[in-house]
Formats: structure tokens, C-alpha cells, sequence
């Protein structure tokens, strides 16, 4: 799901505390075998929805064992992100999950609050993946690394 926020791509960068988020990430994949990333794209071509696939696979959320991965991609040139899960847990929580996820954000985007917004997404996500991916008895490998991404 798509959603507009107001604000220049340099600008939100500005305000993004990379830091913050990566703690949010890491504390969020304490609890689950389910990676979350966060990705600032500076240009998409086709919108968001087509650029999403791709920059999942780039990103190797594709490839986690149990397909548990949440992608949170933004756009600030199109003022646009969108939240999206790999093929497992999306079957467990369904397109009114990804909703409310967005919903998260997008309060805090509209009040200017970008690093508020990706952390209760993120926040979010991990609760998710923490009820329906709980670390097993081989531990909780990190298969992804835990930075945002801004290529």
C-alpha cells in the first residue's frame, strides 16, 4: 500500500536517524526468525508496487529460509512507501495487516516524525513475526543484515 507524505527527498533524509532505525531492527528481530529492512530508494521507475519485487530480491529478502521477511520501502522523490512481506508471512496476516502497518507510519510521516513513523512500522512488523516466527531451537540466525538501506 502506497501512501503520500509531503516532503523533499533531501529533507526527509536529513531527518532520518539511520541510527534509531537500525536499533529499532535489530530489537524487533530479537524475538523471530523473520528479518525486517528498511529501504530509501532515491529513484523508482513505474511506481512503488513495481519497483517492490525487485528490490526485495536485491535486498535478499527473497531468499530467508521461512520466507519471513518485511520490506519497508520508501520513495521520497514520489513521496510514496510501501510495506510489503514475503510469500510466508503474509499468508499469515493478510493485506489488512499490511494496512495497519502503513496507517502506523503514515500518522507519524504526516506529523513529520519519518524516524517515528519506520519505527512503529518496524515495531509493528517485529510483533508480527515474533507471534508466528519465534525463534526454534537452532537460535535466531541473522540472515540479513540489519541497515537501512539508501542506494
Amino acid at each position: 500500500m502506497a501512501i503520500v507524505f509531503r516532503r523533499h527527498q533531501k529533507e526527509f533524509l536529513a531527518r532520518l536517524d539511520v541510527a534509531a532505525l537500525e536499533t529499532a531492527i535489530r530489537e524487533a528481530e530479537r524475538a523471530t526468525t523473520g528479518e525486517v529492512r528498511v529501504a530509501v530508494l532515491p529513484r523508482v521507475r513505474g511506481g512503488l508496487e513495481k519497483s517492490v519485487k525487485p528490490a526485495a530480491e536485491r535486498l535478499g529478502m527473497t531468499r530467508t529460509a521461512q520466507r519471513n521477511g518485511v520490506l519497508i520501502l520508501v520513495n521520497p522523490a514520489r513521496r510514496a512507501f510501501l510495506v510489503w512481506g514475503d510469500t510466508a508471512i503474509h499468508e499469515r496476516v493478510g493485506e489488512t495487516f499490511w494496512k495497519e502497518v502503513a496507517a502506523a507510519i503514515e500518522e507519524r510521516f504526516r506529523a513529520g516524525d519519518f524516524t517515528g513513523g519506520l519505527v512503529r512500522g518496524i515495531e509493528k512488523a517485529g510483533r508480527a513475526l515474533a507471534a508466528h516466527f519465534p525463534p526454534g531451537p537452532g537460535g535466531n540466525p541473522n540472515e540479513l543484515p540489519d541497515r537501512v538501506d539508501v542506494s
